[in-house]
């Protein structure tokens, strides 16, 4: 493996991450040069220089290996959280270099828990940095790479294999360049959609921007300290709930949808599953919140339940409501949904619907086997036979999946954490999702969590976000053939 090709690419990954640091000290220079100013100016020069370096002695290269590809993806998430450190830490203030590692992983990985005890105490330059680390984060900051560097030509379809979900790319029938443009077409066109739809519901711009940069990212990294019940609107959480909604679909999907091709949301059978799961779960907790007296009227327990529920099964985790008071039915509801998410190809992460609805068709097959053992059956999804390769891998997956949960609450209960804030706090990074339960509840955040079990916690979401083959195979390279 050529390790000046890894770097001459991450180089350049890091100098997009340079622009965006930038463009978040023109937004502290706009606001009368607030205290965020000057670390992300300074943070902006750090990373620019980083990603320059290998693009100085580093000649061009017109192809790499699987290898190389892999290592790219990878290094570029690690090194992306690593300099997403730097404003952090020069800003100061509740960053320590657990805390900011933590914040920064966690904005990278749209899983959008927070060690910061008083949000609002940011100035609006890092507030914005957080916003764009989260935005970034979404799309993937390999894929918004392949976005804007035509450059890399054929080596596009390395790297978007690499970073795209395996369940995703049944539905990406496409060459790479256009999977790149279908993304900057959803993705950014969810975002002004958002935005507008935002401000027209009574946020300012500021907070119309960051929380729409955050919406379709799946992230929840919001401005205020009380996430969405701040601003107690009924419009305000109409509009998220659209968003995120549509930010958890298959973004192929969506563009077929649009472009009024087969393979749209009304056909799309993992789609249907989706949307079935997320209205039997409203429903189920709407009536739990009742009846269980947390909320007085239907209208109010179901205004609340549906927040909830769309936030969590999205990974996105914007709250309205503290979830730690709600019944004990809902919260298993809640964990449930936390752990099954979105669907492949959108900006969720969890085990993914798709994942989901291929288990139970496996287990269903399973069963028919055992009562005809003779006959011959493959499991389907959309009309088409998945592959037996396919089918393992997902299952692996799961297993895989479950396994970092139990480590995860391993680690946190032998730190003394209790079961509860260990368990749920694993379901929430691991999944991408941001709240659990606990310590760790929607009105909560991580920051009074032992340095351990911070530091487990981002290692569970960067398995997350990277589908856990993709971190793990980075440790396995030299036995690559």
């Amino acid at each position: 493996m050529r390790l000046n090709v890894v770097l001459r690419y991450v180089g350049i990954i890091l100098l997009v991450i340079a622009l965006f640091m930038l463009l978040s000290a023109g937004v502290s220079y706009a606001n009368n040069i607030d205290s965020g100013f000057y670390p992300l100016l300074l943070s902006s020069l750090l990373t620019a220089l980083l990603g320059a370096f290998p693009l100085i002695f580093v000649d061009r290269v017109e192809q790499f290996s699987s290898k190389e590809g892999y290592c790219i993806v990878v290094s570029s998430w690690i090194l992306a959280c690593f300099v997403g450190m730097f404003p952090y830490l020069i800003w100061g203030g509740e960053f320590t270099p657990i805390n900011a590692w933590f914040e920064s992983v966690s904005g990278y990985t749209t899983t959008g828990a927070s060690i910061l005890v008083d949000i609002e105490a940011l100035p609006r330059g890092i507030l914005f940095w957080r916003a764009c680390s989260t935005w970034l984060g979404g799309v993937g900051v390999v894929m918004f790479a392949l976005l804007i560097l035509p450059s890399l030509g054929t080596n596009k379809a390395m790297l978007t294999n690499v970073e795209l979900s395996p369940m995703a790319k049944h539905n990406y029938h496409y060459k790479a360049t256009m999977i790149a443009q279908i993304l900057l077409l959803i993705y950014v066109g969810l975002t002004l959609c958002s935005t507008l739809g935002l401000k027209l519901a009574g946020m300012n711009w500021f907070d119309a921007l960051t929380h729409a940069m955050s919406t379709v990212a799946t992230s929840g990294l919001g401005t205020k300290n009380t996430s969405i019940a701040y601003f107690d609107s009924v419009a305000v959480e109409f509009v998220l709930i659209v968003t995120m909604l549509l930010a958890s679909l298959h973004f192929g999907v969506i563009y077929a949808t649009i472009t009024g091709q087969r393979n749209n949301i009304f056909r799309s059978e993992v789609t249907r599953c989706y949307f079935a799961i997320v209205a039997i779960v409203i429903v189920c907790v709407t009536l739990s919140l009742y009846f269980g007296e947390t909320y007085k009227t239907l209208p109010e327990a179901f205004r609340h339940a549906s927040f909830q529920v769309v936030s969590l099964i999205s990974t996105t985790g914007f709250a309205t409501a503290d979830t730690n008071l709600w019944t004990p039915v809902a919260i298993v509801l809640l964990l449930a949904v936390s752990i099954i998410c979105g669907c492949a190809g959108s900006t969720s992460g969890g085990i993914k619907v798709d994942r989901f609805l291929l288990a139970i068709k496996t287990l269903r097959l399973r069963f028919s086997l055992q009562q005809h053992p003779n006959a011959v059956m493959r499991v389907r999804i959309d009309g088409n036979v998945l592959e037996d390769k396919v089918v393992n891998t997902a299952i692996a997956f799961i297993v895989a999946y479950f396994f970092a949960l139990f480590a995860g609450t391993v680690i946190g209960t032998v730190c003394g954490v209790d079961i509860e804030t260990s368990f749920t706090a694993a379901i929430a990074c691991m999944g991408n999702v941001g709240p659990g339960f606990g310590e760790v509840n929607s009105m909560g955040n991580y920051a009074g969590l032992p340095v351990v079990v911070k530091f487990s916690s981002t290692l569970l979401m960067l398995l997350g976000r990277l589908e856990i083959f993709g971190l793990v195979q980075l440790f396995f390279l030299k036995w690559w053939k």
